[in-house]
């Protein structure tokens, strides 16, 4: 059957992204190009004329300047281009407004355009952010992780003054920061191996960066910033939430939001389904996966060995990626893409690493660093902080009698969160009996009854 609707402006079989588009590699640091004209987005008219008609379809009559606040575009130059092909085809038209100034006039969308409409959202319902081209993506991130920070004894001591850690691992953990690469962190439970992940994060991802909203793939669209794994930043003149910032053009590309460099912690609910594009079936565009949110930052996978997978599963998936430092992403139709594998990776495990993983995986992990258990020391520097934290008075005789018969006599190891958690049962007990909280033998015997469990 003929269509009877006007047809839209010719559409390449892909995103034609104009030569020049993007600065070349090297400089100081990479800020997504201001957009003055259609070809800069590097889609062509007919890709935004599609996407308008879905937000003016889903969300009712809006000005002009609102309107390319939801495409996060500017007006001038680039929204009025399609406006106005929307408005000679009779797919949208103007009510009356107060307004002045095409930006500033009311759009509706007409019988025909809701035609035109619902053909295109069968095609996707994709309504949002316009997105940037694949090679774009690619290119700012390979160009963003150049900019990592180097991370230097002094920074790292500073980092990590408020943790207690031999000075043998102490010196191993910042040559694997620096490799940006991956980090394998094994050993007992309670003894910091998340807290030395976090420190790691908090201390390397200080820098900013710019990641897009979306990302075509030749019509495909995958969501890329979200607001639960993405820490946006604010910015003065470019903030695409600014009305004033679509109305003339951007000191940059405002499809890009800049935030803090991503850290990304999966634990027990990882499965391998996460780690690859997710396609909404309803709404035909895709999520993209924990590891492409992380680009240019940090993915911590917690507990590792207690997913809903089998640990060699999820350690073969990420062979590839470790060595090669790209990853393989599929579409709904089969087609694979390569994506940056800009990650530092930390594993993080109480598991014996011989039960996880084999001799091929450990090849490719550039770092491994067990977490051991305290020394007498340390477990005393631990306690004497812990108890400075919580108020409660320090008493060498009191840690030696603790130690004497609670670890000594029972051969229990020391672990380096059982100084919290026993002052936090004193500090329990002393509230019940109604006593000054201390570390004597009484309320340290009640605290350690109620706190150990034999195995």
């Amino acid at each position: 059957m003929t269509s009877r609707l006007a047809p839209l402006p010719p559409r390449p079989s892909g995103p034609a992204r104009p030569t020049g588009a993007l600065p070349p590699l090297g400089g100081e640091s990479f800020v997504p190009p201001a957009l003055t004209k259609v070809e800069d987005t590097g889609l062509n008219l007919y890709y935004l004329t599609e996407l308008a008609l879905k937000i003016l379809y889903n969300s009712g009559n809006l000005t002009g300047f609102r309107m390319s606040e939801m495409m996060t575009l500017p007006f001038a130059g680039i929204v009025d281009q399609a406006v106005d092909y929307l408005k000679r085809e009779k797919l949208v038209e103007v009510k009356p407004s107060g307004g002045f100034g095409e930006g500033a006039y009311i759009y509706g969308i007409t019988g025909l355009g809701i035609e035109r409409a619902r053909e295109a959202m069968g095609r996707n319902q994709y309504a949002g952010p316009t997105p940037v081209p694949i090679e774009d993506y690619v290119f700012a991130i390979r160009k963003q992780v150049a900019k990592r920070k180097t991370i230097t004894q002094r920074v790292m001591r500073s980092a990590m003054a408020h943790m207690v850690i031999g000075e043998k691992t102490f010196t191993r953990i910042g040559p694997a920061v620096n490799s940006g690469t991956s980090l394998f962190l094994y050993g007992p439970p309670g003894n910091g191996k998340t807290s030395i992940a976090r420190a790691i994060g908090k201390m390397t991802l200080t820098e900013e960066m710019y990641v897009p909203h979306a990302v075509d793939v030749d019509g495909q669209i995958i969501k890329v910033y979200d607001n639960v794994n993405h820490e946006a930043v604010e910015e003065a003149e470019t903030d695409p939430g600014s009305s004033q910032t679509m109305r003339t053009s951007s000191r940059r590309d405002p499809r890009w939001v800049k935030i803090k460099r991503p850290f990304i912690v999966v634990g027990g609910e990882l499965t391998m389904a996460g780690l690859d594009l997710q396609f909404d079936d309803t709404h035909k565009f895709y999520e993209a996966p924990f590891q492409m949110k992380a680009n240019g930052g940090m993915f911590l996978v917690d507990d590792f060995g207690r997913q809903q997978i089998r640990p060699r599963d999820l350690l073969n998936r990420w062979i590839v990626p470790l060595e090669n430092r790209v990853d393989y992403l599929t579409l709904a139709n089969g087609r694979k893409l390569e994506i940056p594998f800009e990650v530092l990776v930390v594993f993080s495990t109480n598991l014996p690493p011989k039960d996880l993983v084999d001799e091929a995986f450990l090849r490719r992990i550039r770092h491994k660093i067990e977490i051991v258990d305290p020394n007498a020391d340390e477990f005393r520097e631990i306690f004497k902080r812990v108890c400075e934290a919580k108020k409660v008075a320090y008493d060498d005789r009191g840690l030696a009698y603790l130690v004497q018969e609670w670890y000594i006599k029972r051969n229990r190891k020391l672990r380096a969160n059982h100084p919290r958690d026993i002052v936090e049962q004193v500090l329990d007990v002393a509230s019940y009996l109604g006593t000054e909280p201390a570390l004597s033998k009484e309320l340290l015997d009640r605290a350690a009854e109620s706190y150990f469990v034999e195995l």
